[in-house]
């Protein structure tokens, strides 16, 4: 074989090479848990491509990059294997020592940013939680963050985290953000923790019962008070009608006066007599007469005596 055949079939066999190379990397397929970007000559031109059979330009030229749809998770105090690692230690806005665990979940919204806005995605997303998580917590007080306080923490983890990634750009999205477990460090610290949260608890409880004692007390107080004032507007009521009687009594009577004086001033008289001397017997006598009418007040009838006579009398002074 001559040096130029030699030439021409080496020719052939490159161009025919060339021909399956680019036969072979003109079309491509993304699956349905899949997204791909284009890239020519290195740059992203196509976005998120739909599942099937695509066609492109052939390599060298455009290549294909391709990405799972899944939702990742991103265990913040934990391995990967699962298994519980040295938790995230973090101080409390009042100075105290405490370790979490967090659970992130994303997915990859944005190929294109995601290759090239940042070398390593992933490690940016692990500083941006670990960011999040400690700003929250160091604004707390270790009392919420242990107790009833863990949802508002999680939640603002969430929208710092959130904030975080949007403005990175580093082409993924948060989906949850889960705060696994908020725990003292140790054994010990926890047992002089439950002992505080025990004696506030103490506290608590003698304030409570002191505010019912107090309550208690201030009911009876006003109570008593209600019926002071009950009783002093019945007996001011009672008095008024006392008085308004009296005022119609004495009205009465001076009608009574003021039509038979003599007869109304005699009654009187005898009335008063009888209220001032209950249990003396009142003579009434007539000095015209030689009859003297006996009144006993007490028994409301009148009877006459006789008088003694004056010879009778005088016998009975000289003997």
């Amino acid at each position: 074989m001559s040096l130029k055949q030699f030439y021409k079939w080496t020719g052939l066999v490159a161009v025919g090479v060339l021909l399956i190379i680019a036969l072979l990397t003109t079309w491509y397929t993304v699956d349905e848990s899949e997204q791909a970007v284009v890239l020519t000559f290195g740059k992203a031109e196509d976005g998120i491509t739909e599942p099937g059979l695509h066609f492109k330009m052939p390599w060298p030229i455009q290549e294909v990059e391709k990405m799972s749809k899944e939702t990742f998770s991103l265990d913040f105090g934990f391995d990967d294997s699962g298994e519980e690692t040295d938790k995230v230690t973090m101080i409390t806005g009042d100075d105290m020592i405490l370790q979490a665990d967090l659970v992130v979940q994303w997915k990859i919204t944005d190929p294109a940013a995601y290759l090239f806005a940042s070398e390593k995605p992933e490690q940016v997303l692990f500083n941006a939680t670990s960011s999040s998580l400690r700003g929250v917590i160091g604004s707390s007080e270790i009392d919420e963050a242990l107790t009833s306080g863990k949802a508002e923490i999680e939640n603002e983890v969430r929208e710092g985290l959130v904030s975080l990634i949007d403005s990175y750009e580093i082409g993924v999205s948060i989906i949850d953000v889960r705060l696994q477990e908020v725990d003292l460090p140790n054994k010990e610290v926890r047992s002089a923790f439950t002992k505080v949260t025990d004696a506030r608890e103490q506290k608590q409880s003698k304030v409570n019962e002191a505010e019912k004692y107090a309550n208690q007390k201030r009911e009876e107080a006003l109570g008593e008070k209600d019926a002071i004032i009950q009783r002093a507007e019945g007996s001011k009521v009672e008095r008024i009608q006392q008085a308004t009687g009296g005022v119609s009594s004495f009205n009465a009577l001076l009608e009574e006066y003021q039509g038979n004086e003599t007869i109304t001033r005699e009654r009187l008289v005898m009335e008063t007599l009888e209220e001032v001397l209950p249990e003396a017997n009142v003579y009434i006598m007539n000095d015209d007469g030689n009859t003297m009418k006996y009144l006993p007040l007490n028994q409301g009838t009148i009877q006459n005596v006789v008088p003694p006579s004056s010879t009778e009398d005088e016998e009975s002074e000289e003997s």
